[in-house]
């Protein structure tokens, strides 16, 4: 497969609390590339992790997550199509506002078990990675821009919210497509027929599918992603984005298997290269 897809791996720091996710997303970045025959284009240099707050986390990461935008910048003014991995969701802080600024018409699909909106005035924990979609919006300022609207978003499978973030849901601010029955059909409705930017957190997964730092039950099936991809396929695809694989897992150290994960996968990168 060739044409416009640029697949990128980041393998810098984005909040990372331990070394499995920066490995994840080498691993996930090679097997792609070998899956599809593209060639995969390293961003950012491994560090330590930093378990800190989201204020030092973030100036620990900016480095690396300017590189990353800058990548996303020429990717995207050029008209490629972005499919990119990284360790941590925070690496969206950089990509989401710059697919608003070109793609405004796009919607972020968002996958995630947890809600990624809070704010650093609404998080209980400070961690980075729970304030991408508020640092896109605009909530706050991280310093790499705002723009992306809060309807222009549709969270998939979430399921561990805070009460911020459930308010906004409530409120109708923001939507969120529940796992559970008819899901490729209750995500096609929200999305008709925009063009579609996904951004796939591994945890959205139920809990032993793959290696990931949060282990959330009642999330999908890889039957369950494979339906959706399927049916994001009818649109366009903006771009893909992936995180939080971790390249083994915590208890057993056993080396995590990316294969089930491509397979559901699939349609979305036939539709891209397409």
């Amino acid at each position: 497969m060739t044409g416009r897809l640029a697949l990128t791996t980041y393998r810098g720091c984005a909040g990372d609390r331990n070394e499995r996710g920066m490995q994840g997303t080498v691993l996930l970045g090679q097997a792609i590339a070998e899956r599809i025959g593209v060639e995969c284009t390293l961003v950012g240099n491994p560090s330590a992790p930093v378990t800190s707050k989201w204020d030092t986390a973030l100036a620990t990461a900016r480095p690396g997550l300017r590189e990353l935008a800058s990548v996303y910048e020429s990717l995207m003014s050029a008209q490629r199509v972005p499919l990119t991995t990284f360790a941590r969701c925070a690496c969206g802080i950089a990509t989401l506002p710059i697919i608003a600024r070109h793609r405004p018409d796009a919607v972020v699909v968002y996958f995630d078990a947890h809600g990624d909106v809070n704010t650093p005035a609404t998080s209980t924990t400070g961690y980075l990675g729970g304030l991408v979609i508020s640092a896109a919006a605009g909530l706050w300022d991280s310093g790499f821009g705002g723009g992306l609207a809060l309807a222009n978003v549709v969270l998939v499978g979430a399921r561990d919210l805070d009460p911020s973030e459930r308010v906004l849901i409530a409120s109708g601010r923001l939507r969120n497509v529940t796992p559970g029955a008819g899901l490729a059909e209750r995500l096609g409705a929200a999305i008709g027929t925009a063009p579609v930017y996904v951004h796939i957190d591994c945890d959205v997964l139920d809990p032993g599918i793959v290696p990931t730092e949060y282990a959330v039950p009642g999330g999908l099936s890889l039957g369950d992603l494979r339906a959706v991809c399927e049916r994001l396929a009818a649109n366009e695809i903006v771009g893909v984005e992936i995180a939080e694989l971790e390249a083994t897992w915590r208890d057993t150290g056993a080396p995590a298997s990316t294969e089930g994960l491509l397979g559901a996968l699939e349609p979305l990168w036939s539709a891209m290269a397409g």
